[in-house]
Order: C-alpha cells, then structure tokens, then sequence
C-alpha cells in the first residue's frame, strides 16, 4: 500500500532533484522513494549486523587457552 504524503523543499533543492531525477529516467516522486528505501534497507542491515556482532561478543571464543601451573612453565622455550 502506497500513500501520499506533502513535503517542503526549499527551491533549489526542488530544482537539483529534478534534474537528477531526470538524469536516472524518473520523477521526483520515485527518485526520493528509491533513495529511502535504500537508505531502510542500509540501516536495516547494519542494525542486523551490529546485533549478530554483539551477540559473538557475548558468547566469546574458546581459545583453548589454560593457564600456566607455574612462574618456571611460562619461561620455558
């Protein structure tokens, strides 16, 4: 479902985004609504990535590491 909405531009701006919208072969309408969804997806995305990072961060590595029984174990070559 699509719905309208109004929006204030100031002049100049109105203009240069006619212009690109004419260079890519669309209204103004569409180019601003392709840009948008563009930048939801984008944003989407990295909040997606950025939860998956953090829940690694949470879980940590096993790095199969043990420590040392003595002063002497950590100074052998």
């Amino acid at each position: 479902m699509k719905t309208n909405i109004t929006l204030k531009l100031d002049t100049d701006l109105l203009r240069d985004a006619r212009v690109l919208a004419a260079e890519e072969g669309s209204s103004v309408s569409a180019f601003l609504s392709e840009r948008l969804e563009a930048l939801v997806r984008e944003r989407k995305s990295f909040e997606k990535a950025r939860r998956r990072a953090l829940a690694r961060l949470r879980r940590g590595l096993d790095l199969q590491w043990t420590a040392a029984r003595s002063r002497d174990e950590l100074h052998e070559r």
